[in-house]
């Protein structure tokens, strides 16, 4: 099979940038990756694939600046409220029932999903007991998630999106605004780590209780996907819960045998 000059110079940047920073995209879907990848050419003024891969190779810097392409954060708060609806509606009464609580946010990105859950915690009464685990690869995406401050001009949407959730208080009460910015209440990360993993090199840390890992996986290639899976499977207690993306699913997957649905349309499933 023939491939094109961008797609060996694709897959040579991944493979340089995994021995080097030890970042592994080589399994990141195609189509997403070179639109990525070709965008970040054009703002960092290389002329080449190879010419942005020995700029990586020579200047840390550059990879960083790379990497916020790699990992562009799409989200926002309360993202499909019928996740977070169904959250509370089938998974609360569940988590109800353990003294302590853990729970992992995989691919925070940003923040927002992050802080989204410490909300519904919170309306629950479950916050207080527990820990929140919040990764992501990308170090800038997490700095941005500790600080907790979001665009003033997103609050109308994420209002809505809350209100949608089935949210219980005003939503301006978790946030203080200034400066066109909205700054969120500390004590919502009381309980949150936000740590450095990679789903497609790191091992598991914790058992957890409830994983939620949306609008991640596909980006995936069908291997990392299962590694994926596997990390999930792996970290969930007995019976734990798993949510995925509105445009994701396990059925396909090795491990679908191992996981119920609760809620199909919201991609929330348990450990069998």
């Amino acid at each position: 099979m023939q491939h094109s000059d961008t797609e060996i110079e694709l897959k040579m940047l991944m493979e340089a940038i995994y021995m080097k920073y030890s970042y592994d995209f080589r399994d990141y879907t195609g189509a997403s990756q070179k639109r990525r990848v070709l965008h970040a050419l054009k703002e960092m003024e290389c002329d080449s694939i190879s010419a942005l891969q020995a700029r990586i190779i020579h200047q840390p810097a550059a990879f960083s600046q790379l990497l916020q392409y790699l990992t562009i954060p799409v989200t926002s708060m309360f993202r499909d409220p019928g996740y977070f609806a169904g959250l509370r509606e089938h998974v609360v009464p569940v988590l109800r029932t353990y003294p302590s609580l853990k729970i992992w946010v995989a691919g925070c990105s940003t923040g927002e999903e992050v802080y989204s859950m410490a909300i519904l915690l919170k309306e629950e009464g479950l916050l207080d007991r527990s820990m929140i685990y919040a990764t992501d690869i990308n170090p800038q995406s997490l700095d941005k998630a500790r600080q907790g401050v979001f665009p003033l001009e997103a609050m109308r949407e994420y209002t809505e999106n809350y209100q949608a959730a089935g949210g219980a208080r005003s939503f301006s009460e978790y946030y203080t605004a200034a400066y066109n910015a909205a700054l969120f209440d500390r004590s919502l990360c009381d309980n949150v780590t936000f740590a450095d993993h990679s789903l497609a090199t790191d091992a598991v840390f914790a058992e957890t209780h409830l994983i939620s890992c949306r609008n991640v996986m596909i980006y995936f290639k069908k291997k990392l996907q299962e590694r994926a899976f596997g990390l999930f499977h792996e970290s969930l207690c007995h019976r734990g819960f798993l949510g995925l993306g509105s445009k994701e699913s396990i059925d396909f997957s090795a491990y679908a045998p191992c996981f119920e649905p609760v809620l199909k349309r919201e991609r929330l499933f348990r450990k069998r």
